[in-house]
């Protein structure tokens, strides 16, 4: 049952990851019930749903079973939210357990067509200090914990995938929802159903290989309502800059030019993936998750038609 006493975080409340849900789904029974101003600790499963663990190796990537991926934990019931609100949700806190994982899973990912083969990297970092975290010889990834599914229930009926974002949130993935950040979701439903999960100890913009550094850990977050605000898709602010774990020595970038935003997206990373074997020595599945975990994809132009610019920025302070 969910705790009121003090939490590891601070935040009021806490939910245990025994009240994990896989898919949206209105009909569920909240785990907890808050007034606005409340916070609440969340604790959550890895993305695996627990199938991989630190234990775990290649042999297991295959059989992942895909309904249950990503599960969140929750809902909880905000009282007074009603359709056409905001809930606002305040980042407070990330306590990682020190532990991820990263891989290529068979038809999944940017470039599934040219990586059919899993592939598994385990991580252990140190959960205090978050130190940048080794990724075979020379890489060291600089960690920056978020949140990537967070999200409402839907108004739609029905269990709902919970792999594709929705205007209500859900799969996000973006990297810049770290603590200090506030994120605004649109209420769908009486209560709002507020679930989260996928914790990711760090993450590239843009996630091209599918997965990120997948970690569980605990998160507290606080909650209240904007009454009537009506916005078509989440909005949220951030508390400060949200690269300074990354540019401190520049970045090498690649890019790809055409009509097709996705292919030029693929383009980039295509070229970052040969430009890391040639420079680094990384085979290219190596060279394909390390880009997850750390380049962004950036649309550097999209006015010149009939042709576009994506670029990716890889952080060089990685292979330094």
């Amino acid at each position: 049952m969910p705790e009121h006493t003090h939490t590891q975080t601070g935040a009021q409340r806490t939910i245990h990851a025994a009240h994990a849900h896989f898919g949206w789904n209105n009909a569920l029974a909240p785990a907890l019930t808050i007034a606005p101003g409340e916070s609440v600790e969340f604790e959550t499963v890895d993305a695996s749903g627990g199938q991989l663990s630190p234990a775990s190796t290649v042999a297991d990537v295959p059989g992942l079973d895909f309904g249950k991926v990503n599960p969140v934990t929750g809902p909880v019931y905000v009282d007074g939210a009603a359709p056409g609100d905001l809930l606002k949700v305040e980042v407070l806190s990330f306590v990682p357990s020190g532990w991820g994982w990263t891989a290529l899973i068979p038809g999944f990912g940017l470039l599934a067509d040219q990586f059919p083969d899993p592939a598994l990297h385990l991580w252990k970092y140190d959960a205090a200090s978050l130190a940048p975290a080794v990724f075979g010889p020379g890489g060291r990834v600089p960690l920056k914990p978020f949140a990537g599914t967070i999200g409402l229930a839907p108004a739609e009926p029905g269990l709902l995938s919970v792999v594709p974002p929705r205007r209500v949130g859900g799969n996000l993935d973006i990297r810049d929802l770290a603590a200090g950040s506030t994120l605004y979701l649109p209420v769908e439903v009486a209560g709002a159903l507020f679930s989260v999960g996928d914790t990711h100890a760090a993450q590239g913009d843009g996630e091209v290989c599918g997965t990120a550094i997948e970690s569980p850990m605990r998160i507290a977050l606080r909650f209240d309502l904007v009454k009537g605000a009506h916005r078509a898709f989440p909005e949220f602010e951030t508390a400060g800059p949200v690269a300074r774990h990354l540019d401190a020595k520049g970045y090498f970038v690649t890019t790809g030019v055409g009509p097709d935003l996705m292919e030029g997206a693929r383009a980039a990373v295509s070229a970052m993936i040969e430009r890391l074997g040639r420079e680094a020595g990384l085979a290219p599945a190596e060279a394909y998750m390390l880009a997850s975990v750390c380049a962004d994809l950036r649309i550097s132009e999209i006015v010149d038609r009939p042709n576009w610019v994506v670029s990716l920025y890889f952080p060089r302070i990685v292979l330094e």
